[in-house]
């Protein structure tokens, strides 16, 4: 479980990754070995999986982004997972239950390349496809309930 502390960690450090530990301390109102401690400790546990950078799509030419709902026709569920996780352009993916097997979210630069990759499993499986406008809700921590 979590404390108190953990969570004003994990919030400090979900807004800035880049915080300095002097920094994060501070904020927490810890000493710098005492952060790093605890910081250790949730790397072990498995609470923090990773530090990572945030990238504007849009600043690498990325300029739609669209939601594929992916259902593989009978017998490719396999392959048609395998394609898209050597897909560069899908940049997330979950698989899911209901009447579609995958949801991902890829970015392209144009709607031809879109048409390109929706042609390419095409074969193997039926989409539905959704263009992002805008995100109402980044992706975020859950609540750090207690």
């Amino acid at each position: 479980m979590l404390d108190d502390i953990d969570r004003k960690l994990l919030g400090i450090l979900s807004a800035n990754a880049r915080i300095s530990l002097k920094e994060l301390a501070a904020e927490a109102g810890l000493s710098s070995p005492s952060t790093a401690e605890r910081l250790r400790k949730l790397d072990e546990r498995g609470v923090i999986t990773g530090y990572t950078v945030d990238v504007d799509p849009r600043m690498l030419g990325y300029t739609l982004q669209a939601i594929v709902r992916v259902r593989p026709l009978p017998g490719q569920l396999h392959i048609i997972e395998r394609m898209i996780q050597e897909m560069p352009h899908c940049v997330e993916c979950d698989k899911v239950t209901g009447d579609d097997c995958f949801v991902a979210r890829i970015l392209v630069r144009n709607m031809e390349e879109l048409d390109g990759l929706l042609d390419g499993i095409a074969e193997r499986a039926q989409t539905s496809t959704s263009l992002v406008k805008s995100t109402s809700v980044k992706r975020r921590l859950p609540a750090l309930l207690p």
